[in-house]
């Protein structure tokens, strides 16, 4: 177990300035392929049906695993190295995209506001690969924690700007103004890669390769590495199940404030400014939990302790009306959340290798996010068969089969670096 770091040591680090500033930058292009976006459309009176169609946008998001091959095997800028590399082509096209998309008119010619938003989504994916890659090679195991959490303070802030900031400005400059903003900050990204240290690169393969042997390695050489290691299919089933409980919960969230009594002021209240408090809060002492007990305890206290404070919502659907149990249980729930969340991304980043750093987390946050898009489907149903008490009462035991693989993975496969 690595020799734990005390906090003054380890915010003294640079890096996590530069790690705050890459999520700034990873945040800001989001809403405007998505709420942002929705907004600006529904304003110039574009259909609901077209509307809708913008879903379909952020499968870039989803979809960035089958081109981060590409930025884990070429360097196009040699003497900045593949991250700083990439990153130092990719930012000044995605300001340029952001730009072109500020002077389209949607309710006039509507395809190319689309056509732009979706470029943006495909760059803002891409700069989203090899800012993780950048995070993985950057900082040690015990260092993922806290990275995190400086990498989640600057993307909160800039979900605030290019959302809520970019449409309370659009009602005094126009929309065009306001997303031209966007595009001027993240024209100060590429000086942020200048200033960011390239992580050490992997061994490469040989120059002499024939060309499928190096095909073969950028495409199936990540999956290979990744498959072949011990525990690799209970690691692969722990991080399926992990959101499982929040696929159920956090879907029918909504309507379990509406049917308690809760009127909309109130939900954003506690939803909004508090919620986010509380979740920058919690990644921040997840980063330290992570930094000072290891990432080993860290995994067993955050899981447990998230799994534990679930029962707030039980205690929630018996509560009607009652706004001390209401911010109680959502400032609670966000807080061990995030904490949980600080822990689980620093194991994912360890099970990196440093050859497929941006293939193989793009994977693994790919299968993450499979519960959501699956189970949180059905959540629903079960909510209306089951009644809310019961329904949140198996939401919280939802969280026992990612703790069992937990168990089980940190006892037959203990935490350890990966190969290079």
């Amino acid at each position: 177990m690595p020799e734990p770091l005390s906090a003054r040591r380890l915010f003294a680090d640079r890096r996590l300035a530069v790690m705050a500033a890459f999520g700034f930058f990873a945040g800001l292009p989001l809403p405007l392929s998505g709420f942002t976006l929705t907004q600006w459309l529904a304003e110039g009176g574009v259909s609901l049906q077209a509307i809708g169609l913008t879903a379909n946008i952020g499968l870039a998001y989803s979809l960035k695993f089958l081109w981060s091959p590409l930025l884990d095997q070429a360097a196009p800028l040699r003497r900045l190295g593949r991250r700083r590399g990439w990153l130092a082509i990719i930012q000044p096209l995605l300001a340029l995209s952001i730009a072109a998309l500020a002077f389209t008119s949607p309710h006039a010619h509507p395809l190319p506001t689309f056509l732009c938003a979706a470029l943006v989504a495909f760059l803002s994916a891409s700069q989203d690969i090899a800012i993780d890659a950048w995070r993985i090679e950057t900082f040690p195991v015990e260092s993922q924690g806290p990275a995190l959490a400086a990498y989640v303070i600057g993307y909160r802030a800039a979900m605030l700007t290019s959302g809520a900031g970019v449409i309370w400005s659009a009602t005094h400059v126009g929309w065009s103004a306001a997303l031209l903003v966007v595009a001027g900050l993240l024209a100060v990204a590429p000086l942020v890669t200048l200033l960011a240290p390239e992580p050490p690169p992997p061994a490469a393969t040989p120059a002499g390769a024939a060309l499928a042997t190096r095909i073969s390695a950028a495409i199936t050489g990540p999956f290979r590495d990744f498959l072949t290691r011990p525990g690799a299919w209970p690691i692969l089933a722990y991080v399926a199940f992990f959101y499982l409980d929040e696929a159920l919960a956090g879907k029918m969230l909504a309507p379990l404030y509406r049917h308690l009594g809760f009127d909309r002021a109130t939900v954003a209240l506690a939803t909004g400014p508090l919620a986010l408090a509380a979740t920058m809060l919690g990644y921040a002492a997840g980063g330290l939990i992570v930094a000072r007990l290891g990432l080993r305890r860290a995994l067993i206290a955050t899981g447990f302790t998230q799994m534990g404070f679930m029962s707030m919502y039980v205690v929630l659907t018996v509560s009607p009306g009652s706004l001390p149990i209401l911010y109680a249980t959502v400032l609670a729930e966000a807080f061990v959340q995030s904490m949980a969340v600080a822990a689980f991304v620093a194991f994912l980043s360890s099970l990196c290798a440093v050859r497929f750093t941006a293939t193989q987390y793009a994977l693994l946050s790919s299968v993450a996010a499979l519960a959501s898009h699956t189970v949180g489907g059905l959540s629903g149903f079960a909510a209306a068969a089951l009644g809310w008490t019961a329904f949140y009462a198996i939401a919280m035991f939802a969280a026992l089969p990612s703790m069992v693989l937990m168990l089980y993975i940190l006892r037959r496969h203990p935490i350890q670096e990966t190969s290079t």
